[in-house]
């Protein structure tokens, strides 16, 4: 396996992401592309990245690899890659190794570990609701809305998007029409998600310019964020209204 990425800022980014979530991955080199997916400790969100093989400079790849990631790690080589810099990924044995290829070459030799952690796959979700919405303004709103509060709604009414936090003292409201926002529902949903994760999706804005938020009443969430290079999405389970 060798794998090249010219501007490998976004994996950088991605990973820095993830790593908040999770800290120990299996992550997957296949012939179609580079893919992490896995549920946070506490078993409240699910993480699913995808690289495709067409975003790397080079991809050789003749197997299935799996490469079992300390995040943190992988983190900290990624930080050191200028970004005019092409990274390249080799794996051997038990050994990533990591070159970058700017003025001067670089190597770091990263041990993989085993992460004992079953294999997680995407749950087969079916939604009332889907909004597109700018993914700068959700940004926006969510961090608003930590402000106030630790949870909030998500209410779609005919062709009315709502975003609705409340704290014990203070509160904030967000409104989109179907004029400002794309709305695709089969009937009213409502749903309260956590800030904390919230905000945490919302970093990943600088991948794409748009969102898909897909949900239901008192059902789990799907966040798709679809950039150029990668597709990065999130799955986080609802908080009951008495939380």
């Amino acid at each position: 396996m060798l794998i090249k990425l010219d501007k490998p800022k976004f994996l950088a980014d991605s990973i820095a992401l993830i790593s908040e979530l999770v800290l120990e991955v299996n992550a997957k080199v296949t012939k179609q592309g580079f893919e992490i997916t896995a549920v946070d400790p506490a078993n409240v969100a699910m993480v699913d990245l995808k690289i495709p093989s067409k975003a790397f400079s080079t991809y050789q790849v003749e197997k299935d690899e799996v490469l079992g990631l300390n995040l943190e790690d992988f983190k900290q080589v990624l930080r050191r890659v200028p970004s005019s810099a092409a990274l390249i990924m080799e794996k051997q044995e038990n050994t990533l190794r990591i070159k970058i290829e700017d003025k001067a070459k670089r190597l770091f030799n990263l041990a993989l570990i085993n992460v004992d952690i079953e294999n997680k796959k995407i749950p087969a979700l079916s939604f009332n609701s889907v909004v597109e919405i700018d993914s700068m303004n959700f940004s926006d709103i969510v961090n608003d809305a930590a402000v106030v509060a630790d949870s909030c709604s998500f209410l779609v009414n005919k062709d009315i998007f709502t975003i609705d936090s409340r704290g014990t003292l203070h509160a904030s409201k967000t409104e989109f029409s179907s004029d400002e926002v794309k709305i695709n529902s089969s009937l009213d949903s409502k749903a309260k998600y956590s800030l904390d994760y919230l905000v945490k999706f919302a970093k990943a804005s600088k991948f794409a310019g748009k969102l898909n938020i897909h949900f239901s009443n008192e059902y789990p969430a799907k966040f798709e964020f679809n950039g150029e290079n990668l597709n990065l999405s999130f799955i986080l389970a609802p908080r009951s209204e008495e939380e």
